[in-house]
């Protein structure tokens, strides 16, 4: 049911995508269905090219079919549909559990809108059950931690199996837990003042709106001013 779920959300984004659109492609196993979905209007007919936000949605995208640029030749782009690890009725998010928010981040930058879409599992009223990720130059990685246990944050160097966790920009992820849903912006701006620190996983203004699924029923967030 929550594959379902997760189907149904991207299909309510996709159906959001217009004739000779440039979407970005999010990462996770819900943006999966997105670009899946994606490819199947283009094999009926619609004209779109697309821009990844990792290595692997790129590759699942050319193995579909799509036409996917480089980010590096792109300034802008109309819409970008992603997953989240949570996001509360505001469409605040905490993304990077797929280890590509600095792209994802970027790329929402870029988008004339940006569209999360997320199985009822990941609706929250406060963030901060989910872990908080922070890229970090491997250089800066003791420096970071130290800092970020300054900021009342238990972080951890991401692993994969045995080995530490690589970016596809050749960095590791600090895993934080502890973040005070109370002081998101500040939050935010401390981590984005650390040097060797490349981004976070708070995604507090980038999303313009978000269809959550719960149950088969698909329910339509906007972003709204939090004061």
């Amino acid at each position: 049911m929550q594959d379902d779920d997760k189907v149904a959300a991207a299909r309510a984004a996709v159906a959001e995508v217009r004739d000779g659109m440039l979407v970005g492609l999010g990462t996770g196993s819900t943006a999966s269905h997105a670009i899946r979905l994606i490819a199947e209007q283009a094999r009926a007919g619609l004209r779109v090219e697309a821009v990844a936000t990792s290595e692997a949605s790129a590759t699942l995208a050319r193995s579909l079919g799509l036409t996917v640029l480089d980010f590096a030749t792109v300034s802008r782009v109309d819409l970008t549909i992603d997953g989240v690890d949570e996001i509360d009725s505001c469409c605040r998010a905490v993304k990077g559990a797929g280890g590509a928010m600095v792209r994802e981040k970027i790329v929402a930058e870029a988008s004339d809108r940006m569209i999360a879409i997320a199985d009822g599992t990941k609706r929250v009223e406060r963030l901060g059950a989910a872990l908080l990720p922070v890229e970090v130059l491997p250089f800066a990685a003791a420096f970071v931690l130290r800092h970020l246990s300054g900021m009342a944050l238990a972080a951890e160097v991401r692993a994969a199996g045995a080995k530490p966790y690589w970016t596809d920009q050749g960095n590791l992820i600090l895993d934080c837990a502890g973040l005070d849903p109370e002081a998101l912006d500040d939050t935010a701006q401390a981590i984005d003042a650390l040097p060797g620190v490349l981004g976070h996983g708070l995604f507090l203004r980038e999303i313009d709106a978000a269809f959550i699924a719960r149950d088969g029923q698909v329910e339509q967030l906007l972003a709204q001013t939090v004061t």
